[in-house]
């Protein structure tokens, strides 16, 4: 069976629901299913096949599909995320934890902070610098690397992160320790100049680890979807909506988790920026509440505002500086926390009296 370009699928899974657009020549077919943490891929399929039966199409005929999902998001701000070692340079062991010297709340002395996704157990510093403009300080402890190896596959690691002082201006002791490691090593592994390839080393180290902490979920996760797919005779080609409002293929998002975390919410915003474009409304408001969680995007001059870096996890609502960093071109909005189904109590009615 051929495809048929003018029938596409779009799938956003959220935290509580999942909803599924069949568009079959013009014509919207959609459904909300529950989302199943355990089996995301589960709520896809389920809402396609009712609505391929309601627009009377094969599966095969599907063209295109376009996939949102906040799974990399939930994992993170759940901390379901693998188990991760983190190789680095030999002095900046604790710099996740050190973070800046800026604190949100300046005389607050029972400040909180999030736990770095890596505890210190389980990071590693290695020999070797580079320096600010690229030239190699001390050469790359390439035995030290082997003999770390060794450590690392006995350590039941589900995936490792390389993150080397300024190796956004040289990347080639990142690319030599994954080449090392990767000969002992079958997991997944994530360099710094190749996730966040800019200056700010905690903002890039804590990047590449929140990438390498849902590198697994998130590859389990797409291989099983594009094999369920085409075992339900869908062979269409899939992309994912990344933080920017963009496409990248599931390819690039197992690798690149990190850039799909706000993959959903952007795809609310991008059409949001779309609607505005067609009545005409340079300066708009989007508001996008889901089951989990609302967002707020600021549209100006067509366009959604974008920011460089933004925080998940954040322990005091509204505090910059109080999440986890990551640093990736991202639509820029609030998530404000009570969602549609997030419960509520009243208080009880108490009269005071002076």
């Amino acid at each position: 069976m051929t495809t048929n370009p003018q029938i596409r699928l779009g799938a956003d899974i959220g935290g509580t629901f999942t909803d599924i657009v069949l568009d079959v020549r013009g014509r919207l077919h959609s459904t909300k299913v529950l989302t199943s943490y355990a089996v995301p891929e589960q709520a896809i399929l389920d809402g396609l096949a009712v609505l391929s039966r309601e627009a009377g199409i094969a599966l095969g005929e599907i063209a295109h599909a376009i996939h949102g999902t906040t799974l990399a998001t939930i994992a993170l701000i759940s901390r379901r995320g693998a188990r991760v070692a983190f190789v680095t340079t030999e002095g900046f062991r604790d710099v996740i934890e050190m973070r800046t010297e800026n604190r949100f709340a300046q005389y607050d002395l029972a400040i909180r902070l999030p736990a770095p996704l890596v505890p210190r157990e389980d990071r590693f510093p290695v020999h070797g610098r580079i320096g600010a403009r690229g030239d190699e300080l001390q050469a790359l402890d390439g035995p030290g690397l082997e003999a770390l190896a060794e450590i690392l596959a006995a350590g039941g690691y589900a995936a490792v992160t390389i993150g080397f002082i300024h190796s956004y201006a040289n990347p080639a002791h990142g690319r030599r320790a994954r080449e090392i490691l990767g000969r002992r090593l079958s997991v997944p592994i994530s360099i710094s100049s190749e996730v966040s390839p800019q200056i700010r080393v905690f903002e890039r180290f804590t990047t590449v680890c929140a990438n390498a902490y849902v590198r697994p979920l998130m590859a389990d996760y797409l291989g099983r979807l594009e094999i369920r797919l085409r075992k339900a005779s869908a062979i269409c080609p899939v992309v994912m909506i990344h933080s920017g409002g963009g496409l990248v293929s599931l390819e690039t998002a197992a690798d690149f988790p990190v850039r799909v975390v706000r993959s959903g919410p952007a795809g609310g915003a991008i059409f949001a920026t779309d609607v505005a474009r067609r009545f005409d409304l340079a300066s708009t408001v989007s508001y996008d509440m889901g089951g989990t969680t609302a967002k707020i995007c600021l549209i100006e001059d067509f366009q959604p505002r974008t920011a460089r870096t933004f925080e998940v996890a954040r322990t005091t609502r509204f505090a910059k500086g109080s999440g986890i960093p990551i640093s990736i071109p991202v639509i820029d909005m609030i998530e404000i926390g009570p969602g549609g189904d997030t419960p509520r109590r009243a208080r009880p009615t108490v009269r005071r009296t002076n």
